[in-house]
């Protein structure tokens, strides 16, 4: 009985010791641990914030903004650079960027050295959103050019319309350019002059961003337009190498209608377009912004497209009697000096492209008969002769497999309804912006 008595107390007395042991044990590994972990953090710190790819905390750095007048000497001179070094750098950016191009209200940043005069040792200015020059303030003089990484993040929107389509993009915290962009692409399938209330759309886009700040809409992938009940897609594709990029729809047809390259036949050009031309009868230089076609008296002119006449009557500016056509929401155009009018051709009539509208006269300021011609693109005016030839053709058969099997997965996220209104965060990010020079 004793023995039994022992042997228990003997086991007590073992396990209690080896309790104890381990609670030791785990302290001190606990402690040793918090020791390394320690060292550790000591030995490797997080990594050291840089600006511009500088290290901050090797320079004092002074940020600012360009005053009023400010140039690369009133910068510089305050800090002890004399005129020849300002000079060399002036010669040195000449490749990268013209130092008298510096504007009012852009950021720079001059970093001085750690010493004990505070030796300024770069001029970083930013040139705008994502480009910036580094000027080194000693030795050569070195000057280079760079560019902020630029993230673009793939997005989906989608709003109902209340009031316009700029007005819809703000409520639904969409980028407003957006509308700029969607009001390109549906310029030949969509009346943005009569959108309607209730009408909606959902795009699916890419925006830029630089530290963080929007720098607007890169690319629009795809995007679905209801107006008026009716289902308009549009997608971003390049059918060939040869082709540039466009917008067609779900059956691969072109969003985009061709103009005429002419509004008369058997014509020649006698004066082109011209930010500065001098005037035959005025006797002085001013832009002339369109292209004169020289032609008999009486000859037919026609609508380069579609669209609606905006404007018919006489120019008090010298213009004669004229014609403004509205083609859609990007392009109108204005034909000048007209003789008189074509019958059935009134202001807010329809008119379709190739239909006589007028004919060649020499009303107004003109030293004879002629066609004065214009575009306008988004209210400005553009060269006639120079405009984007859009694709028009579809898709072609050979390619329509493929082009189905590409907007498949585009179309399915366009027709599929987001649970919030707004953003719809389908997104990848890519992160770009290398040095240009």
């Amino acid at each position: 009985m004793k023995k039994i008595i022992i042997t228990i107390i003997a086991l007590i007395i073992i396990i209690a010791a080896s309790t104890i042991y381990i609670k030791k044990w785990k302290s001190l590994n606990d402690v040793d641990k918090s020791i390394t972990d320690s060292i550790l953090i000591a030995d490797f710190p997080g990594p050291p914030s840089r600006l511009y790819g500088f290290i901050e905390d090797s320079f004092i750095i002074e940020r600012n903004f360009i005053g009023r007048n400010q140039n690369l000497a009133s910068i510089l001179l305050p800090h002890k650079i004399d005129y020849s070094a300002i000079h060399q750098l002036a010669l040195n950016s000449k490749e990268v960027f013209d130092v008298r191009k510096i504007k009012s209200g852009n950021k720079y940043s001059l970093f001085f050295n750690k010493d004990s005069v505070k030796t300024p040792a770069y001029l970083v200015y930013e040139i705008d959103n994502t480009d910036y020059v580094v000027m080194g303030l000693t030795g050569e003089n070195i000057v280079t050019r760079h560019q902020k990484p630029i993230n673009t993040i793939r997005k989906t929107g989608e709003g109902i319309i209340t009031s316009s389509l700029w007005n819809a993009m703000s409520q639904n915290n969409l980028n407003p350019m957006l509308a700029i962009e969607l009001s390109e692409i549906y310029a030949w399938t969509v009346d943005f002059f009569g959108i309607e209330k209730g009408d909606n759309f959902k795009v699916i886009f890419d925006e830029s961003y630089v530290e963080g700040t929007s720098i607007g809409i890169s690319t629009v992938i795809a995007a679905k337009f209801i107006h008026r009940e009716k289902i308009y897609y549009a997608f971003r594709y390049q059918e060939d190498s040869t082709m540039a990029m466009s917008f067609f729809d779900d059956k691969g047809l072109s969003l985009r209608k061709a103009f005429l390259k002419s509004p008369i036949k058997f014509a020649r050009i006698s004066s082109r377009f011209s930010h500065n031309r001098f005037h035959p009868i005025l006797k002085i230089s001013r832009p002339h912004h369109g292209v004169d076609y020289a032609a008999p008296q009486g000859t037919q002119v026609y609508s380069i497209g579609d669209g609606r006449v905006t404007n018919r009557g006489w120019d008090p500016k010298g213009g004669g009697n004229y014609i403004k056509i509205t083609h859609n929401s990007v392009y109108s155009t204005v034909y000048m000096h007209l003789s008189g009018f074509a019958d059935g051709i009134s202001r807010g009539g329809p008119v379709k492209q190739g239909q006589l509208i007028g004919y060649v006269g020499k009303t107004g300021l003109a030293t004879g008969p002629h066609l004065d011609f214009r575009v306008y693109k988004n209210g400005s005016p553009v060269d006639p002769l120079k405009i984007e030839a859009p694709p028009v053709e579809p898709i072609k058969k050979e390619n329509m497999t493929g082009y189905l099997e590409f907007i498949a997965a585009l179309k399915s996220d366009l027709d599929t309804p987001n649970t919030k209104s707004g953003y719809s965060n389908h997104q990848h990010e890519i992160t770009t912006g290398a040095d240009l020079k």
